[in-house]
């Protein structure tokens, strides 16, 4: 099966608060990963011990954001974290227009060809601002198509767009080039809590069984916000996964 992980951010209160608390609670749920947002303090060998300590891994980290850090600063980070991954992602501003698409097409080439002088491919994640249409599409298909080699951490709730994209079927565009999965569930409406994974509106058999699984490395459960306690919606959402078998699983 897919080995699961879970971006703390979703659990960012209580780790600012706890954080070896939240990482054994974490690995006595199940979870086989952690893909930290900040390594609180701790040097990136220290955090990846930590993790270890426990026997989970980093699966991914959005700590440091690729296109917000110098080149060299990243691969030092990702490789004391056991890492060969950068992830990335863009402000609305980025895909505000044509002209804007176009600077940031221009810098998702160039951290690829940086980073993969360096051994380090990129994963961009996204938000719903990236969905919005440009002379008629997406503006993400246009960067999709622009940049072949970058990779997609794709967020499947945001590509939803609340409602205005299936995110099953931007998985599928984008398949053969994703390796990592971001998986919230809610209502679909911009403002309100997201909710444990089969909780809320988001389809998540269609999105499991559109990835690729000879590419998919790590689904991951992200919740920003949770009317429930968000603890519990973590491990419930860990639960659904286990249930229902992620994409990758082999008979």
């Amino acid at each position: 099966m897919i080995p699961i992980s879970v971006q703390l951010y979703s659990l960012r209160a209580e780790s600012e608060k706890d954080f070896d608390g939240v990482l054994r609670a974490l690995a006595e749920a199940g979870f086989q990963g952690v893909e930290p947002y900040s390594l609180f303090g701790m040097t990136p060998t220290q955090f990846r011990s930590r993790v270890e300590s426990l026997g989970m891994r980093v699966s991914s980290s959005h700590f440091p954001f690729a296109n917000r850090t110098p080149v060299a600063q990243t691969v030092d980070t990702l490789v004391a974290l056991g890492l060969s991954r950068a992830i990335g992602g863009y402000a609305p501003a980025d895909f505000a227009d044509r002209d804007a698409v176009k600077r940031t097409m221009e810098t998702t080439q160039q951290l690829v060809d940086d980073l993969g002088a360096h051994g380090i491919s990129l994963a961009l994640h996204n938000h719903w601002w990236e969905y919005g249409l440009i002379d008629g599409r997406p503006a993400y298909h246009a960067l999709q198509d622009a940049v072949p080699k970058v990779q997609f951490e794709l967020d499947t709730y945001w590509a939803a767009n609340f409602g205005a994209c299936d995110p099953a079927t931007e998985l599928k565009r984008i398949r053969s080039r994703t390796p990592l999965l971001h998986l919230k569930d809610g209502p679909l409406t911009k403002g309100d809590p997201m909710v444990a994974l089969g909780e809320g509106k988001q389809n998540m058999h269609a999105i499991l069984n559109a990835a690729d699984p000879e590419v998919l490395e790590w689904v991951i459960v992200e919740l920003d916000a949770c009317a429930t306690d968000m603890m519990t919606a973590v491990k419930e959402s860990l639960n659904f996964l286990v249930d229902h078998k992620p994409a990758g699983q082999h008979a």
